[in-house]
Formats: structure tokens, C-alpha cells, sequence
């Protein structure tokens, strides 16, 4: 029972034809809930822990087991759809797209640029300039990190 200080949090793990979804949804973040869902599945499927064709859960089956909205699951897969993650076959449900590896390899790019934008964001409100990232980078990099 929550008394209204905690935020709400639910996790799933469903499985479905032998495919497993790890979701957790919050309401104490500012990122609506369908975006929440449809990156977690993004990033599931760009790291390849959803393979191209495995089938996803049904709407209603994940809505009702994060107790979510119908819409708001339906809202999260349309965005997936719309981004090519993920493909609708009428009658019988959602697949993780068959796109080429190369789809995937520009995904995993374009997170990384995400990254890198946020760090230079960080990095100028320190007064970090260009020489010392790339000192930063190049120690990191070689360190494995």
C-alpha cells in the first residue's frame, strides 16, 4: 500500500512464445509512461536482447501486467512501429523487426552522439574545454571503460 510520499513503480518480466520482457514503469520521473515503455523495449532490442522476429507481448497482456492503459501500451508500440523497432502482422501481434544490422548499428550511433551531447553540455557549465574531454576520452578509452 503506498501512502502518497512513494512514487509507484512496476516491473514485468513476461514471457511470450519463450520471449522475455524486463519493463519497469515509474511515476516519479517526468517521462511519460508510453515513452518509458517503448525505449526500455528499444533498448532491449538495439543491446539484441530481443531478437529480429521474436514476437513481443500482446497490448492488453503487457498493459494489464504493468497496469497500464490499453492506449497508453498501443501509443508505446505505434512509436516503436513508427521508428521501425518493431512490426505489426494483423491477427497476430507485434515481432521485432528483421531490419539489417546496419539499422541497429545507426540506432546504437545515434546514442552514443545523445551521450556525447550531454557531456558536452556537462562539460561547459564546468569550463571543461575540448582539450580536456579529449584527455578524459583518450585515458578512459585506453582504460576500458
Amino acid at each position: 500500500m503506498t501512502d502518497g510520499t512513494n512514487p509507484v513503480s512496476q516491473s514485468v518480466f513476461t514471457e511470450v512464445r519463450c520471449i522475455y520482457v524486463d519493463i519497469t514503469v515509474s511515476t516519479s520521473t517526468k517521462e511519460p509512461i508510453y515513452e518509458q515503455v517503448a525505449n526500455q523495449i528499444k533498448k532491449q532490442i538495439i543491446n539484441q536482447q530481443l531478437k529480429p522476429g521474436e514476437a513481443l507481448p500482446s497490448i492488453r497482456k503487457l498493459a494489464a501486467d504493468l497496469h497500464i492503459s490499453v492506449i497508453t501500451t498501443k501509443r508505446a508500440y505505434d512509436e516503436l512501429e513508427k521508428e521501425g523497432f518493431i512490426e505489426t502482422v494483423i491477427g497476430k501481434g507485434c515481432f521485432v523487426s528483421r531490419e539489417n544490422k546496419e539499422f541497429i548499428r545507426e540506432k546504437k550511433i545515434r546514442m552514443v552522439e545523445e551521450k556525447l551531447s550531454d557531456v558536452i553540455k556537462d562539460s561547459r557549465v564546468l569550463n571543461i574545454g575540448l582539450q580536456g574531454l579529449k584527455m578524459m576520452l583518450e585515458v578512459l578509452y585506453r582504460e576500458g571503460i
